[in-house]
């Protein structure tokens, strides 16, 4: 069962052992932020993943959207 839990950004147990995926698609938000943070365009990644600029831009904003709303994964070490 897909469920979209960004503007453009879904979810399905059953695509990419349930990432968050851009809508309509098997890549994952992580692929897409990776290559951005490693210094691709976002015309590159458009290109490289068969993807629109909104569709990138997407992916972009949720994973701001986690950082912005999770607390880290780290424990203060004593």
């Amino acid at each position: 069962m897909t469920t979209q839990i960004y503007p453009g950004i879904t979810m399905d147990p059953s695509v990419r052992f349930g990432k968050p995926c851009i809508a309509g698609t098997r890549i994952d938000v992580a692929t897409v932020v990776g290559a951005i943070g490693s210094g691709d365009s976002v015309e590159a990644v458009q290109e490289a993943y068969d993807l629109t600029r909104d569709q990138v831009l997407a992916a972009v904003r949720y994973a701001a959207h986690v950082a912005a709303h999770l607390p880290p994964a780290v424990q203060e070490v004593s």
